[in-house]
């Protein structure tokens, strides 16, 4: 015991020693990460701009209208950010204010089915406020993010345990995914779980308990498909896998016009694209040209260079952040910037796989792209607080730096876990 005990407490001076070279930076926030964000929403209001300028005064608006208010839109969450960048993001830690956020997206998703309107989509996912509209999806994403982020911290040790680690965060995420699935909006019921799930097994849940929790969500949502299409003869996500599956092939072009003229965008621009502005499948060809399918706008004026610099912009932003969140200061903060930023990553992958024909069209938008000022707003706040976690990520004390660098310790609250 006394041998032990004496082992124990020469590791934690060693610890403690190895600590002390390093410090938590307070007040610079990541500069590449800044500048990752800023090209994104600049790109995305010039590539919109130009993807909605038939349709606004084919809608009898100035050709402005809709890159207009996507500048405000910009503006307002730009403030967003810079705030949130500057709030501390341990703030969010607080079970209450978590808890509220994750009710309020509940409640505000309930509302929807009642008072939502469709937009023309056919799916009924947004609230009319008189002057703008409101997508409660938008703060689900982000209720789950801080809502799982501040459970797992409060409950790491025993998160091994399935009536800890399992079954709470199954029936949180079956809450909104079922609300979801009532709009129908499929994509965003996939990328809420998968944050979900990501966010569980780097918290400490088993395996086995992911791959149960898994599987039972595939069967709960191949019930719903079967019970709308065989009980309330809504044929929603039959006709949206057979237009993926034929794009071409099929009699019925209101189904198809879509994904057709997406792939006909994508591939007239070649490798180096009609150049900016040129694009002809935006001339009232290529429905939602502005929002979910901006992208193959891009692909028309850009071509392949510019597509792959766009998809190279989200990769370097998905990695910047992972950095932050392995530098983070402590548990929570590594969390919300992980599941931040996988949304962003998870949802720009999504969004070009079915602009491009790789998965059924599911509707999704893309982020800092898609026309869209709840959307912009949320994903903008969302990058301030996950900037306000690089403020006070842990670094290399200069004062103590030795002449060889050293293997980075792991920060303090992973020792402690």
């Amino acid at each position: 015991m006394a041998q032990t005990k004496g082992r124990e407490t020469a590791n934690s001076r060693a610890s403690e020693q190895e600590m002390k070279k390093w410090r938590v930076r307070l007040g610079s926030a990541d500069v590449t990460f800044i500048v990752v964000v800023l090209i994104l929403l600049g790109l995305g209001i010039l590539m919109m701009f130009s993807a909605s300028y038939a349709i606004a005064i084919d809608e009898g608006k100035d050709g402005y209208f809709y890159a207009f208010r996507q500048v405000i839109f910009a503006g307002v969450g730009l403030v967003a950010m810079f705030i949130m960048s500057f709030l501390d993001y341990r703030i969010f830690q607080r079970g209450p204010i978590a808890l509220i956020a994750y009710v309020s997206s509940v409640v505000l998703l309930i509302l929807v089915l009642f008072i939502g309107t469709d937009l023309g989509t056919g799916c009924q996912r947004w609230i009319n406020l008189g002057f703008t509209t409101f997508q409660p999806s938008e703060l689900a994403k982000f209720a789950i993010v801080i809502l799982f982020a501040y459970l797992i911290d409060k409950n790491y040790d025993r998160m091994h345990k399935a009536s800890i680690g399992m079954f709470p965060f199954m029936a949180l995420l079956g809450v909104i995914a079922l609300l979801l699935m009532q709009q129908p909006h499929l994509s965003c019921t996939l990328l809420i779980c998968m944050i979900g799930l990501v966010l569980m097994f780097i918290g400490g849940t088993r395996i086995m308990h992911l791959f149960i929790a898994g599987i039972t969500a595939v069967g709960a949502a191949a019930a719903l498909v079967v019970y709308k299409t065989v009980v309330e003869k809504y044929d929603y996500f039959g006709e949206r896998l057979s237009t993926w599956l034929h794009p071409f092939d099929s009699e019925d072009l209101d189904v198809t016009w879509q994904a057709r003229q997406s792939l006909i965008a994508i591939g007239s621009g070649g490798p180096l694209g009609l150049g900016l502005g040129e694009s002809r499948q935006k001339y009232l060809y290529l429905p939602e040209a502005e929002n979910d399918f901006v992208f193959a706008v891009v692909c028309e004026e850009l071509g392949l260079i510019g597509a792959i610099t766009v998809i190279l912009l989200f990769v370097l932003l998905v990695v910047q952040g992972f950095h932050i969140a392995a530098r983070a200061r402590d548990r929570f903060g590594m969390l919300i910037t992980i599941g931040f930023t996988l949304q962003i990553g998870l949802q720009a992958f999504i969004n070009m796989a079915v602009v491009s024909g790789l998965v059924p069209n599911t509707g999704i938008s893309l982020p800092f792209f898609s026309y869209g000022g709840t959307a912009l707003i949320m994903q903008l706040m969302q990058m301030g607080i996950v900037l306000n976690v690089s403020r006070q990520r842990y670094i290399l004390d200069e004062r103590t730096k030795p002449a060889v660098k050293p293997t980075a310790p792991e920060p303090e609250f992973r020792q402690n876990a």
